[in-house]
């Protein structure tokens, strides 16, 4: 089947790479020109485990292309799936104007009747308007529906995810859209959960929520352990055997970042006030990752006297391991704090220090400076605390001796309990970490 996905960040891309992969033919549509020629060499502007591995498979076999010239890829395709970005605005509100320039487009280009499917994360509702929006701007006499089609991925894991889903959700109006995508993701054999669009739009919603709030549950729970002298993963462990609760999303730490989370929680929030209701879990599990972000380093504050002139090992920079993704990230709070305070920073990161340069350039930043290094041995060398934000595996991987042999104060703050505390208290390391 021609397919045509218009965007190539996390969602567009990989889910335009994945569906050639089962055999669609696939162009990718974005505006910048030398974007599409990296992507024709086989690079991926984005870092994603195993993606430019397929990239580069199904480019080379004819079944994946890449353009700017939208008119032409919108103008006979089966379907059209949106996969551009919908920002969180000042307000919480998401913004749609990306939304609204590619269906303007579809609507001017489109010479067949074909289904447009939003795969892009919107308000309930909004696919409504879409359609009633290209439907005003169509030129041509052809019949054009849209579908909801939300994304669950996660970044780090976007390839596995979309290829082996635990389901798909489509939200179609009609039977013949629900046809047509029940066809296109038939070679995927996994479980297609069919609905209303509106009720598509809102699993999105409701699914990153939930998972959002068991991570801000946890963390205030981690907060009260550490109160009462309890071990946060102790009672983890304890409420995963729970089949009703399960394991996951129950590792406590400095909060939540990402693309989704944050962006979705805020704008459910908006959703909510807009229509008259107050959805306050929703509000509270975005009051307590706010908090949760720097409270490692509140408790280095307490700690020290000032950071000003100290040397700072920030270990981890992306929001997560298996991604260069930097939205919402802890990581920057706290490198915006450690500066404002004159700290000398030497930052450590596998993929993310080149995106990280853009926000913090080398050098002197406010009263402090940050400099990046190759390794997290040379970030720890002579250093006067530490502070770990992402668990990436060569970071987890350095011994506890290691801090005490190169640290010149052995000062370990840990927001992603990686290492053990009685065995960091053996090798002479003062080490704090979330809820233990």
């Amino acid at each position: 089947m021609k397919l045509v996905v218009a965007g190539t960040g996390y969602v567009g891309l990989v889910a335009g790479v994945c569906f050639a992969e089962v055999g669609h033919d696939v162009t990718c549509v974005d505006v910048d020109e030398k974007k599409v020629k990296l992507m024709e060499s086989g690079i991926s502007p984005i870092y994603e485990e195993g993606l430019e591995e397929l990239m580069q498979r199904n480019y080379a076999a004819g079944r994946l292309h890449y353009t700017v010239d939208y008119q032409n890829a919108y103008r006979d395709a089966d379907a059209i799936f949106i996969g551009v970005g919908t920002p969180e605005q000042p307000d919480g509100s998401a913004n749609l104007s990306y939304i609204a320039t590619v269906s303007r487009q579809i609507a001017e280009s489109v010479e067949r009747d074909c289904l447009v499917v939003v795969k892009s994360t919107v308000p309930v509702g909004t696919n409504d308007k879409v359609e009633q929006f290209i439907r005003d701007f169509l030129i041509r006499d052809v019949k054009v529906e849209v579908a909801s089609n939300p994304e669950f991925l996660a970044q780090g894991s976007a390839v596995h995810d979309t290829l082996h889903a635990a389901r798909i959700i489509i939200g179609t109006e009609t039977k013949e859209a629900e046809g047509l995508l029940m066809k296109i993701y038939e070679p995927f054999q996994i479980p297609i959960v069919s609905v209303s669009r509106r009720s598509a739009e809102m699993t999105k919603y409701a699914a990153n929520d939930f998972l959002a709030l068991k991570i801000s549950y946890m963390n205030d729970i981690a907060n009260l352990c550490e109160l009462v002298g309890a071990n946060i993963e102790d009672v983890a462990k304890g409420m995963s055997y729970d089949e009703r609760i399960g394991s996951n999303f129950l590792k406590a730490g400095i909060g939540y970042g990402g693309s989704c989370f944050p962006k979705d929680t805020k704008a459910l929030k908006f959703l909510a006030i807009n229509a008259g209701y107050h959805l306050e879990t929703v509000e509270a599990a975005v009051e307590v990752n706010v908090r949760q972000k720097t409270r490692l380093f509140k408790k280095a504050s307490n700690r020290m006297i000032t950071f000003e002139g100290l040397k700072v090992a920030v270990l981890g920079l992306a929001f997560k391991p298996g991604t260069d993704d930097l939205r919402e990230a802890p990581s920057i709070d706290n490198v915006e704090l450690l500066l404002a305070h004159g700290a000398e920073i030497y930052a450590y990161d596998p993929v993310a220090v080149e995106n990280f340069k853009r926000k913090y350039p080398e050098g002197t930043n406010g009263r402090g400076r940050i400099t990046y290094v190759d390794n997290p041995e040379e970030a720890l060398k002579g250093a006067n605390l530490c502070f770990i934000f992402t668990e990436w595996k060569d970071i987890k991987e350095i011994s506890e001796d290691t801090f005490k042999k190169l640290m010149q104060t052995p000062l370990v703050y840990d927001g992603r309990n990686v290492y053990n505390v009685e065995s960091m208290k053996e090798q002479g390391v003062e080490y704090y970490s979330i809820g233990r």
